[in-house]
């Protein structure tokens, strides 16, 4: 995948406590409690190719800083645990629990 292309899909590159490397797709940003917030799932070569139902969901804190030579930059950093409950249901209610409509439509 290429620079260009992780831009204009809002991809961004993370390095987990193995050292390695997780590429994670910003699905939406959000508020909540006057913070931002963003829900990211994995970030795949051909997103219509899978299931968007079977990939894990992240939710990670926005921080934006200005950086030495003037620009703003976003920092993703993990929530605090006691708001990740609230978090989850935030998430759950945008993209709506499709697991709950397809319950309702069988009844």
């Amino acid at each position: 995948m290429t620079y260009e292309e992780m831009e204009e899909r809002d991809i961004v590159e993370f390095t987990d406590d193995a050292g390695n490397t997780l590429l994670l797709e910003v699905m939406d940003y959000f508020f909540y409690n006057g913070e931002e917030f963003a829900a990211l799932c994995d970030a795949k070569e051909n997103p219509a190719d899978d299931d968007p139902d079977d990939d894990p969901v992240y939710i990670m804190k926005v921080n934006v800083f200005t950086d030495e030579n003037g620009e703003e930059m976003e920092e993703f950093i993990s929530p605090e645990e006691s708001m990740m409950d609230k978090l989850i249901q935030v998430v759950r209610t945008r993209f709506g629990d499709s697991d709950d409509e397809d319950e309702e439509e069988e009844e």
